[in-house]
């Protein structure tokens, strides 16, 4: 098992795996309502056993190369993390998402965890093209990625219906170059 410090916090970063069900469960009924705004993120975990099959289904993701989950966690405490779907080395793509409790919010956890990520799909995996989607109105994510270096493709306008209401979403993309230069103009800070 590794971690990977996220800063002088006690933060880190560490994979999720199927034994984290209650610590999972925990953070998403901690933040279900303010992570769910946009997306059902974590709507079918709603008891341990449902919270252990999420989880499954992500540890066969990453063993089928397809996706994976890892979890943010704050002086011991999972408190979010960060995830690649659609996942495609053949091709060279790959979408990255983020959840976070809102007691953990502010803090810049989502920003350095997909860092972390971002260094790991481009340089390790060979991901040339990673797309970030995101409903228009979740303004922190989308901040999240213009600061990461992501820009703005296109909107899918009223391409999501989630809690009785049609949602546009933003695509956005950040090209293998494209994250290099962003992380070296970090790294000059």
């Amino acid at each position: 098992m590794y971690a990977i410090p996220l800063g002088d916090e006690g933060a880190e970063l560490r994979p999720l795996e199927t034994w984290h069900a209650e610590e999972f469960l925990a953070n998403l009924d901690r933040g279900r309502e303010f992570i769910g705004q946009y997306i059902p993120f974590g709507s079918r975990a709603t008891d341990v056993d449902s919270a252990r099959s999420t989880l499954q289904r992500y540890t066969d993701m990453r063993a089928a190369d397809t996706g994976s989950y890892h979890g943010i966690w704050l002086d011991g405490r999972l408190v979010g993390g960060v995830l690649t779907l659609n996942f495609d080395a053949a091709a060279g793509n790959a979408e990255v998402g983020c959840w976070l409790e809102p007691a953990a919010t502010g803090r810049g956890l989502i920003t350095r965890a997909m860092r972390v990520l971002l260094d790991w799909v481009v340089e390790e995996r060979g991901i040339h093209r990673v797309e970030w989607v995101a409903a228009s109105g979740n303004v922190a994510s989308l901040k999240v990625a213009e600061r990461l270096g992501f820009r703005k493709d296109g909107v899918r306008r009223e391409a999501h219906e989630w809690r009785g209401k049609r949602h546009d979403l933003e695509i956005w993309s950040l090209l293998a170059p494209e994250w290099r230069s962003a992380r070296d103009a970090h790294k000059d800070r």
